[in-house]
């Protein structure tokens, strides 16, 4: 093995270490956001709608900077950008705790954390890794790291609910901030480089050239449009979850477990979708995903709600919870290339995160409107359908290449 090939590996697997650890962190703390929507709301006098404005406006901000973040990431590296966005994620939770108004809280968990959020998670750490990997190999890679986020929700989850009790909502959100800025040393470990490999666009191609390729391919917008339903059913589940089970007679800690079991699981999920998704046609298992999630959720509210029965929701949901981000990533880096797979699957996420603060915002809007979540839940269920088959036709053909 030549010293070059050995700087490679070396490169691309501290990446993939660091990466991965970013993505538990910043993904571990965002997943517990719905053990906070009960006690803040209550101690402040609110209704639902006012916290779940705030989760969704921070998911809308994320998605709307992400294409941004990502630009800069593509241009000046990855490890800029995520050590900015986990000074803002972390100040975020701090204004947070300080709850001085529902402006600055908005301000905070809205806004601030938005922008963190965009600078520390997937489109961003997914290009950096991509471009350090054989073509062959990027799916795995990123099945991979989605894998070790998703452990991030099942070791955070419990912490975040003991901080509660242990120290109040507010001192548990000053922990989770100190937790954020842990992002600041792994972001070190992420090495930028200027020659990536492989893809659809070319290497030398300018960003209004891959813009306009893409934006010209029916397929980056049903792909696009598909990961609106992602977005819609994972921010629905993870904020709204705990007080839905509250509202059928079932505990807060079971809520907890659910929420723990979802990102167990994922790790096993995102881990098949990126081995699956380097041998079998990743658009195909998009859908069969969404239609799977579709039936689950149905069973799931149309049978009686028990404890056991939100177990075994969570246990099967983990399967196919963030198995669509390695998937759909992985399609835009065959499709369309590296170079600019920041900026390219930032506008993706943009729609991603549509449909999360939709289904963020949505489901507060309802409930307080109605009383229950069964309109958001029937939702969810269509989003389903659409979006399998909205992904059913893409092809995996690399842009400007003869198949």
């Amino acid at each position: 093995m030549t010293a070059d090939t050995t700087s490679k590996w070396n490169g691309a697997g501290v990446a993939l270490a660091c990466g991965s650890l970013i993505l538990l962190v910043s993904l571990g703390i965002r997943h517990g956001f719905g053990l906070f929507l009960q006690p803040i709301s209550l101690e402040q006098g609110w209704g639902r709608e006012t916290f779940a404005f705030s989760i969704a406006l921070q998911n809308l901000v994320w998605g709307m900077a992400q294409p941004f973040a990502g630009m800069l990431a593509d241009r000046f590296g990855a490890k800029r950008m995520i050590m900015a966005g986990a000074l803002l994620y972390a100040a975020g939770l701090w204004l947070m705790s300080v709850v001085a108004g529902e402006a600055l809280f908005i301000l905070g968990a809205g806004v601030l954390i938005g922008l963190g959020l965009a600078g520390s998670t997937m489109p961003v750490i997914f290009a950096a890794i991509s471009r350090l990997v054989a073509p062959e190999q990027r799916s795995m890679a990123m099945g991979i790291t989605m894998s070790v986020g998703s452990f991030g929700q099942f070791a955070l989850l419990p912490l975040t609910l003991g901080a509660i009790g242990f120290l109040e909502w507010d001192g548990a959100l000053v922990v989770l901030g100190a937790c954020a800025l842990l992002m600041v040393p792994l972001a070190l470990g992420i090495r930028h480089t200027e020659a990536p490999s492989g893809g659809g666009v070319p290497d030398t191609s300018t960003v209004r050239e891959a813009l306009s390729g893409a934006f010209g391919n029916r397929d980056f917008w049903l792909l696009s449009l598909g990961f609106f339903a992602c977005g819609f059913q994972v921010v629905f589940i993870a904020v709204h979850l705990p007080a839905f089970l509250a509202d059928e007679g079932v505990d807060v800690s079971v809520a907890t477990i659910v929420l723990a079991l979802i990102g167990l699981v994922n790790i096993l999920g995102s881990y098949l979708a990126g081995l699956w998704g380097g041998r079998m046609r990743k658009p195909m298992l998009l859908s069969w995903i969404y239609l799977a999630r579709g039936a689950l959720i149905a069973g799931f509210v149309l049978m009686p709600v028990t404890a056991m029965s939100a177990y075994i929701f969570g246990a099967v949901m983990g399967l196919f919870w963030l198995s669509t981000v390695p998937l759909t990533n992985g399609t835009v880096a065959s499709v369309w290339g590296v170079r600019h797979m920041s900026m390219l699957g930032g506008i993706v996420f943009f729609a991603h995160q549509l449909g999360s603060f939709a289904g963020g915002w949505m489901g507060g809007w309802l409930y307080d409107r109605t009383g229950n979540y069964d309109m958001a839940w029937g939702v969810a269920i269509g989003l389903s359908v659409l979006a399998a088959a909205l992904n059913w036709p893409i092809s995996e053909r690399p842009e400007g290449k003869v198949a």
